[in-house]
């Protein structure tokens, strides 16, 4: 899949999605909508055939519209009459259920007299159930000397449950939408792993090609009969050859222990080692170009000395190469508290915060434009992170853009 390819995706995807939502919540508040004005058409035809049959019991002229609606869940229904309690939940309940409002409801009946809401109950069309419920908030109005109010306290409860079709199909729609989310940022990660992988690859072949391209040469040399009657020349070449094959295995090795790391292979042959000999011993091939600052008190480490010399090695080519080649890399050691803190800060390009957290992921690398314009594979930083968990140490990096990085690893004393 095309970069372009990849470009037109992401958005469109993306605004499919935020379509298919939009729409799923626009039909559904558009249900709702609609279900509740037929339940308010419903109710205020059933209670006006409560207002009727009132009317005709008690032989008295009913008004014209004699149900008002005063909020979404509150009725007030004129009577022009006293009403009893019993008879007017018989015609409340014989009206719901003719009209197909099965909920709970609550009753309250105007005192004129007393100028209250009394006869608060609880009601519902479902049983014969009745309860208590108080009437002192209700609205009142002056237009009527006698009605009833009716109060829906389970309306949204009600509405909902003919929502019900609505509701899984809105969730299931979210469950495909989220599949479809999942599945499009797993083709986003492996195109990343894709182009990761060929970059691997690419300075893999590189960073290869050089030692080989050197040992073919010397290789050539070394045939010559006559580099026999030149001893030092012959010793140069073959040094050269020797170099070459170390480092070649040492890169070798670098891959395998990084894989064997991602496995939680990593063997560790644990032995007590005298850290500043190691990190000088590490640092003389390198001394016109790094300064050592070694303040450790008795800097004895429990670790593996293979991992801990490549650990020290990687952290060290990470800063010459990110660094002017006129300027000097910094390693140094000192306490903190019962830990020694090895340190390598250089003068370098820096690391911007958006990548600090990266740069320790297998194969990352800032991009700057030339895949090989920094040499190495992407994984030193890596290895040294599993270095450091495999050892249970503290891993610390301080780094501003323009101003030099500097790593910081936290180790237990003896």
């Amino acid at each position: 899949m095309s970069r372009r390819t990849i470009r037109w995706l992401v958005p469109l995807s993306a605004l499919s999605i935020i379509g298919v939502l939009v729409m799923q919540m626009y039909w559904v508040n558009r249900t709702l909508d609609l279900r509740k004005r037929q339940f308010n058409q419903r109710a205020h035809v059933a209670l006006q055939e409560v207002a009727e049959r009132l009317a005709q019991m008690n032989r008295v002229m009913q008004s014209v519209n004699p149900v008002e609606q005063l909020s979404p869940d509150y009725f007030l229904v004129n009577t022009n009459a006293t009403t009893q309690p019993e008879v007017l939940e018989q015609f409340i309940r014989e009206s719901f259920r003719r009209h197909d409002l099965i909920t709970d409801f609550e009753v309250g009946i105007y005192d004129c007299t007393t100028d209250r809401m009394r006869y608060g109950m609880l009601l519902s069309t479902r049983n014969t159930d009745k309860a208590p419920t108080t009437t002192a908030g209700w609205i009142k109005t002056d237009k009527y000397p006698y009605y009833f109010g009716i109060r829906f306290p389970a309306q949204e409860s009600y509405l909902a449950g003919d929502l019900q079709g609505w509701i899984w199909s809105s969730v299931l729609v979210l469950i495909a939408v989220s599949f479809f989310s999942y599945a499009l940022f797993v083709i986003l990660r492996q195109k990343q792993l894709s182009e990761v992988q060929r970059d691997f690859i690419n300075n893999m072949t590189h960073e290869l090609q050089t030692p080989i391209s050197t040992i073919r040469i010397a290789a050539d040399v070394l045939k010559n009969p006559a580099i026999a009657t030149q001893p030092e020349r012959h010793s140069r070449y073959v040094r050269i050859v020797e170099e070459e094959i170390l480092r070649l295995q040492r890169q070798v090795e670098m891959v395998l222990n990084m894989a064997k790391a991602e496995r939680n292979k990593l063997a560790l042959e644990l032995e007590w080692l005298d850290a500043h000999e190691l990190i000088q011993r590490i640092a003389h091939p390198y001394e016109d170009r790094i300064t050592l600052n070694l303040r450790a008190t008795a800097p004895y480490i429990q670790a593996d000395r293979l991992h801990f010399s490549n650990l020290v090695s990687n952290l060290i080519d990470n800063a010459l190469k990110y660094s002017p080649k006129d300027s000097k890399v910094t390693v140094s050691t000192f306490d903190e508290g019962d830990r020694m803190v090895l340190s390598v800060r250089d003068l370098g390009i820096g690391i911007a915060p958006e990548h600090q957290k990266k740069i320790f992921e297998k194969f990352y690398r800032v991009s700057s434009g030339n895949v090989h314009n920094v040499k190495g594979f992407g994984i030193g930083l890596s290895y040294v992170r599993q270095i450091v968990k495999a050892h249970r140490w503290k891993l610390h990096l301080n780094s501003e853009p323009g101003q030099g990085s500097e790593f910081l690893v936290s180790i237990p004393k003896k």
